[in-house]
């Protein structure tokens, strides 16, 4: 490979090109008397065999590296116009040039020493980072050194700048090559460190190492490479961990039309100011969404070259019109390349010794040279560039650089706004707005929880999704989550893990669920009804608690209560009902028998009863038993005395039976309502219940459900289960397993006692089994898939025969919005509810300070109060102490009095048609009379008349003043005289 140029310059590659040039053989190559070998000259450039001119100076050296071959042919062409300014055959300019190979560095400073050995003069390094190899070879030799800008340097110093400002953390850069493009996400966290080797092929992708090894001089970053910016590329982009924080393109722009294209289509434009887009040509205004019909919904930044700096370097005037597809790198290293050629004239004109300086590389004795002629060529160059308007020189550095001047733009819906403009010497300085740092962005891992992270719901019942097509989430750490998105100031989306668990541990070590995403970096926290538990704090870290201590409780239904009307028949078995109406019919058959037969009774002894008596029939004696059961009593007892002796033992019977009757229904009616009171975990105790709590202990302790766990293990009526593989079915499996171990620690200690009678009292110790117990009963049960099935069964068992232990918090919700639900006992294995954190997250501290504020704002309280709210239960149908017996109870009572209203107004009806019956056949009976009575009448008138017969005259009886034989006697309910 080789060039030429109309002085004679000859620029090659190889040997083999050298000799056919120069027609040069093996013992030509010999300089000053060392002989090297061809391998230690892979790129080298002499002069050609002419006459020179009196004004030259030769054996510059220029280094550039390998992926940078394009420079060649700006060199090529540069050098002779800079010769071509100062006049034809005025000097003449011989320049080497070394590629330096970032693979093979010792191989490439062996053609610098070659070089040195030869002679040179200055040196020229345009690599990307600076060669401090070279440079100290040149402090050493007495060699001019300095250094050139590097194509992308100004780019990325204003990008670094603009992220430092904004306070980044890192950033992914995407660049745009002839050949390709490659993305490569740079890490400057400036305390963070981490080294991660990466081989990137320098001869595809120059523009990227520039800004990498710039990165790489400035900063400590972590690489993370991967090839072409396709959908294939973005959705890896899309499940990077950690995703960066920003995002800058470097392309032209017909490429930055593709490449944010591909980013919009990707899902990777949603949040407002972290895209950057910079444009290395003179033509952004085209950017179709600028200058196009597609609309942005976020906010993005611009940043390009001042098109005075394009002016400036063309030698043009400030308000030049700037080709659209200028290459910035391009004029600058013409620019570059003549004002060295100048500054070397100069010297030389000045009388300054331009003699090339030589010496070997691995020298024992090197020392530091007097370099005259590099402090007078810094001098020249200070006082040429200090009213410059085109270069700047970085003394501290060395480097020759042109002023760049980059402005940055806002854009959102197509209009540009002025944010600031960037130069080396001021950085950013801000225009009219603020630059202000993007939100944060955090992958925030939760799962389905009731009441803590629950799906929202349309109208119809249906997941609601987003724009994106993610579900909607709603519940207390979803409002937690975005108040504290508020008080740090971050975006946030809610990841919630495959299997939707919280996470274990597996046999391998690693972890599942949400546990496991946070470890591997998959989310940044995780916000969700977590408990605190040493075994998860091994891999990850917790912050302050923020919710009450949570633990286990348990749950079960209320019983139904079945109304019944004839509520009061239920209290006596049917066998009891029929032993009272046999009582009742035998004493009304014996009270007739007994006064029917005996001589002593009203109805056979006249003498002693000779007023009216009470005659007990059958029907008589019936009534008089019925009616001994109402507090009116039978009504006139039998005068017998057997009779009365039966009706004695008759009315102890129903008092007994009455106070039975009344205290058995007392019971009933009450323990019905203590059941609800008690479920509701309230025991009021009332006058009527003290009257009949020997009836009603027994009662209560059977049918009251369990208020303890170890209550619910000692039992076998209720069953009980929990959530598979939740907290709490672990709870249990450890408790069991530490019964266990207890258990045979115990019994080794027991069995390898000695004779002394103190070891033996290890004997006394009481070794429980409850866990292992309860743990059987929930294996025998099943556990269920999740909390709603588990509430479903407790629902579903309307005699309150199945119990649910899960988590406190959600049974709390759960009771607060179902009536038919109450708590049963206590809360115990309780722990706190905490936000986790990767390990050695800086976020701990930071969200432990917010949370503490708002503990000190009742922000809690109130949030807990807006799941837990207690108010909803006053909406249940609950029977208060107040209440009384309702009609449900007791409406029996009131058909029975209906049905006996009934029943009589059938017998009015009855009596009716009888009496009007038998009046009518009387009537007519006595009609039938009536005319035999008329006629016996007239036969006697007849024969009186015949006969003449007179009446007898009425005979005279004085009354006496004596007082009657027969005394008066009280009939009940009150007194009357007697009458005969």
């Amino acid at each position: 490979m080789k060039f030429h140029d109309p002085n004679g310059l000859v620029i090659v590659s190889d040997f083999s090109e050298l000799r056919k040039c120069c027609n040069l053989g093996q013992k030509d190559l010999d300089v000053r008397g060392t002989s090297f070998p061809e391998q230690e000259f892979m790129a080298h450039t002499v002069p050609i065999a002419r006459d020179l001119p009196s004004d030259t100076w030769d054996d510059a050296v220029i280094v550039i590296e390998e992926a940078d071959k394009e420079m060649l042919n700006i060199l090529n062409d540069a050098v002779p116009q800079a010769e071509k300014n100062f006049g034809e055959d005025v000097i003449t300019v011989h320049i080497s040039t070394v590629q330096m190979e970032r693979a093979n560095v010792d191989s490439s400073f062996k053609e610098v020493c070659a070089a040195l050995f030869k002679g040179i003069s200055i040196i020229l390094d345009m690599t990307w980072t600076g060669w401090d190899r070279l440079r100290n070879l040149a402090d050493q030799n007495g060699i001019i050194y300095k250094r050139g800008d590097s194509n992308t340097n100004s780019y990325i110093q204003a990008i670094d700048d603009l992220l430092m400002l904004k306070n980044a953390t890192d950033v992914g850069l995407i660049f745009e090559d002839e050949r390709g493009i490659l993305l490569s996400i740079i890490l400057l966290a400036k305390l963070y460190i981490a080294t991660n080797v990466c081989e990137i092929d320098s001869y595809r992708f120059p523009e990227l190492n520039q800004s990498l090894y710039y990165l790489i001089g400035n900063s400590i970053i972590r690489l993370v490479v991967i090839d072409d910016f396709t959908e294939k590329t973005v959705s890896k982009i899309r499940a990077m961990r950690p995703s960066p924080s920003y995002y800058a393109i470097y392309a032209n722009t017909a490429k930055m039309d593709d490449f944010f294209k591909t980013a919009v289509q990707g899902g990777l434009v949603k949040r407002h100011g972290i895209w950057n887009l910079v444009f290395t040509d003179n033509n952004y205004k085209e950017f179709k969404y600028i200058n196009g019909n597609l609309q942005l919904n976020v906010s993005i930044t611009i940043l390009s070259m001042k098109s005075n700096v394009c002016c400036r370097l063309l030698g043009l005037p400030s308000n030049c019109s700037c080709p659209p597809d200028v290459k910035i790198f391009t004029l600058y290293f013409r620019r570059l390349i003549g004002l060295v050629v100048s500054l070397m004239s100069d010297l030389q004109a000045s009388g300054t010794s331009m003699e090339p300086k030589t010496g070997r590389c691995f020298s024992q004795n090197a020392s530091q040279a007097s370099n005259l002629t590099s402090e007078a060529f810094n001098k020249n160059l200070i006082a040429k560039l200090g009213n410059n308007d085109t270069f700047e020189y970085w003394s501290e550095k060395g480097i020759i650089t042109y002023k760049a001047e980059i402005v940055l733009e806002t854009v959102e819906n197509g209009s540009p706004e002025l944010l600031a403009t960037w130069t080396r010497h001021s950085k950013i300085k801000e225009a009219d707005r603020k630059i202000k740092p993007a939100k944060r962005f955090f992958r925030i891992g939760t799962t389905p929880s009731v009441p803590w992270t629950v799906p929202k719901l349309d109208a119809d019942g249906n997941v609601m999704k987003d724009v994106n097509g993610k579900d909607l989430w709603t519940g207390y750490c979803v409002d937690f989550v975005q108040k504290l998105s508020e008080e740090m100031d971050f975006d946030y989306d809610l990841v919630v893990p495959a299997d939707r668990q919280f996470g274990k541990k597996l046999p391998n070590g690693q972890w599942d669920g949400l546990i496991g995403d946070l470890a591997k970096g998959e989310t940044d926290m995780v916000v969700a009804s977590l408990t605190m538990t040493s075994e998860r704090e091994e891999v990850i870290d917790f912050v302050a608690p923020y919710f009450e201590q949570s633990g286990i409780l348990i749950v079960m239904r209320k019983p139904v209560r079945k109304p019944s009307l004839f509520k009061f028949m239920t209290v006596l078995k049917v066998e009891v009902w029929l032993s009272i109406v046999g009582a009742l019919t035998l004493t009304g058959i014996m009270i007739w028998i007994l006064d029917k037969y005996s001589p002593y009774s009203a109805r056979n002894n006249r003498r002693l009863y000779p007023y009216p008596c009470r005659e007990f029939t059958l029907k008589e004696s019936f009534w008089f038993a019925l009616t001994s059961f109402t507090p009116q009593g039978g009504g006139e007892a039998p005068k017998a005395l057997s009779s009365r002796t039966l009706v004695a033992a008759y009315w102890l019977f129903v008092v007994l039976m009455l106070a039975t009757f009344t205290a058995n229904l007392a019971a009933f009616l009450t323990v019905e309502r203590m059941q609800v009171l008690q479920f509701d975990g309230i025991l009021h105790v009332s006058p009527i219940k003290v009257k009949v709590v020997h009836l009603l202990r027994t009662r209560v302790l059977f049918q009251s459900p369990v208020q303890s766990l170890e209550q619910l293990a000692r039992q076998s009526r209720i069953n009980y289960t929990v959530v598979a593989n939740s907290g709490q079915h672990q709870y249990f499996m450890n408790m069991k397993n530490a019964e266990d171990k207890l258990y045979t620690v115990w019994k080794e200690i027991t069995l390898n006692s000695t004779s002394d009678q103190v070891a033996y009292r290890v004997w006394d110790y009481p070794i429980k089994e409850q866990y292992g117990h309860i743990l059987q009963a929930i294996t025998q049960v099943g556990p269920v898939a999740n909390s709603k099935e588990g509430f479903q069964k407790v629902i579903e068992s309307e005699n309150a025969e199945f119990a649910f232990i899960h988590d406190s918090a959600e049974i709390k919700y759960e009771v607060t919005r179902n009536c038919n639900l109450t708590e049963v006992g206590e809360v115990f294995a309780e722990q706190p509810y905490a936000i986790a954190v990767q390990q050695g997250s800086h976020l701990q501290e930071e969200i432990s300070r917010k949370i503490l504020d708002l503990q000190k704002d009742r922000y809690f309280e109130s949030l807990a109060s807006k799941y837990w709210n207690q108010t909803l239960k006053a909406q249940c149908l609950n029977s208060d102490d107040n209440e009384g017996i309702t009609l449900e109870s007791l409406g029996g009572v009131f058909i029975a009095t209906l049905f006996g209203l009934a029943l009589a107004m059938i017998t009015l009806a009855g009596e009716i048609f009888y009496y009007r019956k038998r009046n009518t056949q009387d009537k007519q009976k006595e009609k039938k009379k009536g005319k035999n009575v008329d006629k016996d009448k007239l036969m006697i008138q007849k024969l009186a008349s015949k006969l003449q017969m007179k009446p007898a005259p009425t005979p005279f009886f004085e009354k006496t003043t004596n007082p009657p034989r027969v005394s008066h006697i009280s009939v009940y309910p009150r007194n009357f005289p007697f009458k005969e």
